[in-house]
């Protein structure tokens, strides 16, 4: 969930350098006239949810515009960890003590999510890697410029970066559907900070990046539950449908 003003404030400042289509920074902004669908497209196991402007025919679809582009990464609102996060990134940056890295460089992210097109809000309390080295829990959710971000655009930790930054823009969640068994679904976050947003007539260009991007959010959702399982974190689901 977005507040709208933010959203066009980060529109704004991304347009400075940007070209940002008028219907996808009026859709961003809550502004949209038309009818706004999902489009439900399945892809290696996971349910992408696709928005689409209906009365204009089309999708709103995305590629990275990387090197170009790290805005991502010049804004980042947090960095929730796995456990498999911790002990990789504790490793990378030198700590032989996952207890210590914790003590040292988390702090404790509490944030909600609501479905896409639906009911379902999640409740999420995580670690978060502190993305400057005197974070303070009341910048938590607030764009900062990640202290991994090197001059030339290339972060610091990578490979072993935490996994939610491997998925950026997509939001991702697990939902229990009629047989009992869980889905993975996955949409975009809308911050209004990346600029490779387009709009598209057709899906097939991005099938490429949804097939990339299934096998990431599949094993991101799974490493989320084992955080979650082994109380490294906390999940709670309210389906307002039930309220």
């Amino acid at each position: 969930m977005h507040d709208n003003n933010l959203v066009k404030d980060a529109l704004d400042l991304l347009a400075r350098k940007w070209k940002i289509d008028q219907k996808l920074y009026d859709f961003q902004t809550g502004k949209y006239e038309g009818a706004v669908s999902d489009t439900s497209v399945n892809v290696g196991g996971i349910t992408f949810h696709i928005p689409t402007l209906s009365k204009d025919g089309l999708y709103i679809l995305w590629k990275c515009l990387w090197p170009d582009c790290h805005n991502c990464c010049e804004r980042q609102g947090r960095l929730p960890l796995t456990k498999d996060d911790i002990g990789r990134i504790a490793k990378k940056v030198g700590y032989s003590s996952k207890a210590e890295f914790v003590r040292n460089e988390t702090t404790i992210s509490s944030w909600q999510e609501q479905e896409a097109f639906g009911n379902v809000i999640t409740t999420l309390s995580m670690l978060s890697l502190k993305r400057k080295k005197d974070e303070k829990p009341a910048e938590d959710g607030m764009p900062l410029r990640c202290r991994f971000l090197d001059d030339e655009g290339y972060c610091g930790i990578h490979p072993d970066k935490p996994g939610v930054c491997w998925l950026y823009p997509f939001a991702s969640w697990i939902e229990v559907d009629g047989m009992g068994h869980p889905a993975v679904h996955a949409t975009f976050q809308f911050t209004g900070d990346c600029p490779g947003f387009y709009l598209d007539g057709s899906i097939d260009s991005m099938m490429p990046v949804l097939r990339e991007y299934s096998t990431k959010i599949y094993n991101y959702n799974m490493a989320v539950s084992r955080t979650t399982r082994e109380s490294y974190g906390f999940v709670n689901f309210v389906d307002l449908r039930k309220s």
